[in-house]
């Protein structure tokens, strides 16, 4: 399995190997694998000739530096574990001066206010780190295909805004989430978890199962609150935000439209670990 320090390097070899018909598929990480990222993975190498994985921790994307030094950085089981997938996955892991060149800050991005939603709201900055690397790396790899999970929704929906405003030449796949046994979204984060912890956060994925039923009957307000106070009522958990919106715009739901799709998006304090889900309404 090859593995690129410097851009210039993989850039190089993927420029060597490819040609007009070639197609490269791309799953950007920040390392700590789960099967979700392996999920990804095998879905790019189905459907192109060559995939990349990229294994970054961005800076840029932390509002909060505590959680930035207490990412997970697992590169040596990582590495083994996209070997499971399989040993031709082209690695690009490079140390924050190959990407940002001494110069560790974010470009400025107007994604038509969905930046403003949710985690925008509680992480300033944020989608100025995530558009500032996402665009970095598709310069870098020139992918035919990327590939995303849906827990990010939001997310995603800001990166096909990148693309489509940027004129960006990829096709960006969402896929569907990957959970553990008991519905926990899996991430990255879920390594810092206690077996407890790991246990009592399957509330969560609960939750938002019964804000879908509530949602055919009740208003968006009626059941933000009643998840506000289903959440905070278990000692080690602090509920962030439960939105219920729009899933192209991610306005938040007023008034429900026959025309519309919603989804309900979470975030959950687990003790000092964050976490967030999300699931389709219709």
């Amino acid at each position: 399995m090859l593995v690129f320090n410097k851009q210039v390097e993989i850039a190089a070899h993927l420029t060597a190997i490819s040609n007009s018909k070639t197609t490269i598929g791309f799953v950007p990480t920040m390392g700590a694998l789960h099967q979700g990222h392996l999920s990804l993975l095998k879905e790019s190498n189905l459907n192109n000739d060559f995939t990349v994985v990229s294994i970054f921790v961005n800076p840029t994307q932390f509002n909060n530096s505590e959680d930035l030094s207490n990412y997970p950085r697992t590169l040596e089981k990582d590495l083994e574990k996209i070997k499971t997938v399989s040993d031709k996955i082209i690695v690009y892991a490079p140390a924050v001066d190959d990407i940002y060149q001494g110069k560790t800050v974010s470009q400025h991005f107007d994604f038509d206010g969905l930046e403003n939603q949710m985690e925008g709201q509680f992480r300033p900055g944020h989608f100025d780190g995530v558009g500032t690397i996402v665009k970095c790396l598709f310069e870098i790899v020139k992918p035919t295909n990327a590939y995303f999970g849906e827990k990010d929704f939001q997310q995603l929906q800001i990166i096909k805004k990148l693309v489509e405003k940027f004129k960006i030449p990829v096709n960006v796949v969402g896929c569907p989430i990957f959970r553990e046994p008991n519905g926990l979204a899996m991430s990255s984060r879920n390594e810092r978890l206690s077996e407890k912890e790991k246990q009592d956060a399957a509330i969560i994925y609960k939750t938002i199962l019964q804000a879908r039923i509530k949602f055919e009957t009740n208003s968006a307000t009626a059941i933000t609150h009643w998840v506000d106070k289903k959440i905070n009522s278990i000692p080690s958990f602090k509920l962030e935000y439960f939105q219920i919106a729009e899933e192209i715009t991610l306005r938040p739901c007023l008034r429900k439209k026959n025309n519309k799709k919603y989804r309900a998006f979470i975030a959950v304090f687990v003790n000092k670990i964050r976490l967030i889900d999300t699931i389709s309404l219709n």
